[in-house]
């Protein structure tokens, strides 16, 4: 038969792990060496973003996709522009701003956004 305050003891003993000396310094170099190669992968994770965006964005405009797809809208923005000039005569609201402006000003916007997403990851992190 078992000795239960023996058992029980080294339960406790068991439990209670052993203090070293510089088990503080130990913590922050594996918590270093840890947030350094998640460090890594974030850059070249947002490196590999950012090229694939450049890629993409130029093989769109050597496509000439911005004039493919005023055209495919012609009918449409016709609608449009009659529906706006009957309720106002003499204002043209597509007239206002052409589709490259167009362009520019959503990738802006875009921009706008993924630099409000970077800045909360950077908030989060401090």
């Amino acid at each position: 038969m078992a000795d239960l305050e023996f058992e029980r003891r080294l339960e406790r003993e068991f439990a209670q792990s052993a203090a070293f000396s510089d088990e503080a310094a130990f913590c922050r170099s594996v918590e270093a060496r840890l947030n350094q190669g998640w460090t890594l992968r974030r850059w070249l994770i947002g490196a590999s973003g950012v090229t694939g965006g450049v890629i993409g964005a130029s093989q769109l405009f050597m496509t000439d996709f911005i004039h493919r797809v005023a055209d495919l809208s012609q009918g449409s923005t016709r609608l449009l522009e009659s529906s706006v000039s009957q309720i106002r005569p003499g204002v043209s609201l597509l007239g206002l701003v052409s589709t490259d402006q167009i362009v520019v000003w959503v990738a802006a916007g875009l921009a706008i956004v993924a630099i409000g997403f970077v800045l909360t990851r950077v908030i989060e992190e401090i």
